[in-house]
């Protein structure tokens, strides 16, 4: 009997498969060590397989294609459904199996090798940035534990930092002081470090025409296009600009029923990064607005006047997605949005 779909269960050293024939009857159901999957999978004629988009499926995804098999890569949150009651890896790897046969599943793009190392940049340089605000905080509450206040800013714990490793140090025991500077070293250290991830970031982006394109649109700058073009790659995959909009968590939560519409705050489900990123730009594109009105295109200046400046910029972030969408599926220059 001949395997049409198999669920694969990924794991770190044993994976479990479930494999089917044509009309759902069960051939196997079994672990198998790393070493000896893709030998495995060898053996197998050309199938469907279905896997969880988790940490790993995008290698395994580009190994099993390679051999010849139509790998479709599928959110866990949509394949939760199908779990039968009781959870183990076998159960698992036969939801798998029967989530990716539906024919309304949604399925995720499996990433290049050159994507995930340009989105590798992205993530060392998201954790420094947090540990950095960790330092920040934690420098100002030593301070602030012996009567010294620094402004708000970034800007002024690093200046803070600079002039206690250059011997400037605040009245305070030695001891609290030895930390402080040991902390303020640590903090130049992660500055440096972010500004070099920056440059390679930025590096990719003019070297990528879509990424140049995209920093064409005001609120977007290196950092964002560089994102975007390394995790959406073909924005194919979405049908519409709303499709990626509601995929980036821009899009209001509908809870409606009984003919009445209920619209409530946005999702905030799928890539956070990316979200994060847009709202910031577009909070950064209104700043200038409300300095600038003179500059700015009459649906910005119309939506900042009209709402609260939050809902204002987290608008602004939904119709750059879509204005994303466009640009990158119709290679189109940006176009500022009609009154």
């Amino acid at each position: 009997m001949t395997v049409k779909t198999v669920g694969l269960d990924l794991a770190k050293d044993v994976f479990q498969v479930h494999g089917i024939s044509e009309n759902g009857r069960v051939i196997f159901n079994k672990a198998i060590k790393r070493a000896k999957l893709l030998a495995f999978f060898e053996t197998l004629p050309p199938c469907t397989v279905g896997m969880e988009a988790c940490g790993s499926s995008h290698h395994w995804g580009r190994q099993l294609r390679q051999l010849g098999h139509d790998v479709k890569l599928m959110p866990a949150g949509y394949v939760k459904p199908y779990v039968k009651r009781g959870k183990n890896d076998a159960v698992d790897a036969e939801a798998i199996c029967e989530a990716v046969r539906r024919p309304t599943m949604r399925f995720v793009d499996i990433k290049t090798e050159d994507q995930q190392a340009i989105l590798a940049i992205h993530r060392t340089r998201d954790l420094a940035v947090r540990q950095r605000t960790q330092l920040a905080n934690m420098i100002r509450s030593l301070l602030r534990e012996f009567g010294h206040i620094l402004p708000i800013g970034i800007e002024a714990v690093t200046a803070f930092a600079k002039r206690h490793l250059s011997g400037d140090h605040p009245d305070m025991p030695e001891i609290a002081n030895g930390m402080l500077g040991i902390q303020c070293y640590q903090f130049i250290g992660l500055n440096e470090r972010i500004d070099g991830y920056s440059k390679m970031i930025e590096q990719h982006a003019l070297l990528n025409a879509d990424a140049r394109r995209l920093m064409r649109m005001p609120g977007i700058g290196p950092i964002t296009a560089s994102a975007i073009v390394a995790t959406i790659g073909d924005a194919h995959q979405f049908r519409t600009g709303r499709d990626l909009a509601a995929w980036l968590g821009l899009t209001p939560l509908n809870k409606s029923s009984g003919g009445k519409e209920r619209l409530g705050k946005i999702t905030k489900q799928g890539d956070r990064y990316i979200r994060k990123l847009l709202v910031v730009g577009m909070t950064s594109r209104a700043v200038m607005a409300k300095r600038s009105p003179e500059k700015v295109d009459l649906w910005t200046a119309k939506i900042i006047a009209d709402k609260p400046f939050r809902l204002a910029t987290v608008a602004m972030a939904n119709k750059a997605a879509r204005a994303v969408w466009a640009m990158l599926t119709k290679k189109q220059e940006y176009r500022q949005p009609a009154f």
